[in-house]
C-alpha cells in the first residue's frame, strides 16, 4: 500500500496526500526517503491516527501532528448535501482555527520538505493546500484545479479507507463511505465558494497567514517553497 492521492505543490518543497494506508516500518522508510520528506504534518485526530498509524522508526523525520476535527466550527457532517454546504465547511475551519493553518504550513516556511495529509487528503489538507497555494501567487484557477485533482483518486482510496475503517469498527454503517457523499467528493464548486467568501472575508492568503502567527521571514519561506 501506499499514500496515495499525492502529488507536490509548485516548487517541490510541499506533497499532498493521504493518510499512509497499510505501510510497515521498512515500506514507510523508503517512501519518506525516495521523496526526500523531512517534516511529516498529520491533520488528523487522534482517533484516526489509532486506525492508520503512521510506522516511523525514531528520528526518521520530524512528526508534527497538528489535528483539526472536521466537526469544528459546523452544524455536523451530516449537513453537507451541496458543494456549497462543503464549502462552507471549509470556510468554517478557517475562521475558527488560524492558527492550525499557520502551525500546518509552518515547516514548509521554515525550508523543510514537508508532506502535509489528512484522511483522504482533500478537504483539511486542501483547504492548507489553497491557502499556501494563494499565498505563493498562485491564481485561482489553478488552486481550484488543485483541489479537484482528488476526484480521480477517490474511488480507490474510499475502497482502501473504508476495508481499514471497518476492521478498526465493525459496526460502521456500509454506507459511510459511499462516494455518491458530497463530503467525500471534490468538486470545483465547493473550493471556488471557499475562495469567495476568504477572500471577502479575510482579503490575502499572506495576510491571513501573517495575523495567524507566520513571520515575514517564514512567509517568505513559503514563497520559495
Amino acid at each position: 500500500m501506499a499514500v496515495l492521492n499525492l502529488r507536490s505543490l509548485p516548487g517541490g518543497r510541499i506533497l499532498r496526500g493521504s493518510q499512509p494506508f497499510g505501510m510497515d516500518t521498512v515500506a514507510t522508510a523508503a517512501f519518506l526517503e525516495l521523496h526526500g520528506i523531512q517534516t511529516v504534518v498529520d491533520l488528523r485526530s487522534g482517533y484516526e491516527r489509532t486506525i492508520v498509524p503512521w510506522q516511523l522508526t525514531n528520528g526518521a523525520v520530524e512528526l508534527v501532528e497538528n489535528p483539526l476535527d472536521p466537526r469544528i466550527a459546523s452544524a455536523g457532517l451530516e449537513s453537507i448535501h451541496t458543494a456549497e454546504d462543503l464549502g462552507e465547511l471549509y470556510v468554517g475551519w478557517v475562521r475558527a482555527r488560524p492558527d492550525w493553518v499557520a502551525e500546518s504550513l509552518r515547516p514548509a516556511a521554515q525550508g523543510k520538505r514537508t508532506l502535509i495529509h489528512c484522511s483522504l487528503g482533500k478537504d483539511r489538507t486542501g483547504v492548507v493546500s489553497a491557502l499556501a497555494l494563494l499565498a505563493t501567487g498562485t491564481d485561482r484557477a489553478a488552486v481550484v484545479a488543485d483541489y479537484s485533482a482528488s476526484t480521480a483518486a477517490l474511488p480507490a482510496m474510499l475502497e482502501t479507507m473504508a476495508a481499514a475503517w471497518r476492521l478498526a469498527v465493525p459496526e460502521i454503517p456500509e454506507d459511510a463511505f459511499s462516494p455518491s457523499l458530497m463530503l467525500l467528493q471534490s468538486p470545483q464548486a465547493a473550493m471556488e465558494y471557499f475562495l469567495g467568501v476568504f477572500g471577502h472575508e479575510f482579503g490575502s492568503a499572506a495576510d491571513y497567514l501573517h495575523d495567524a502567527g507566520l513571520t515575514g521571514a517564514e512567509l517568505d519561506g513559503l514563497r520559495r517553497s
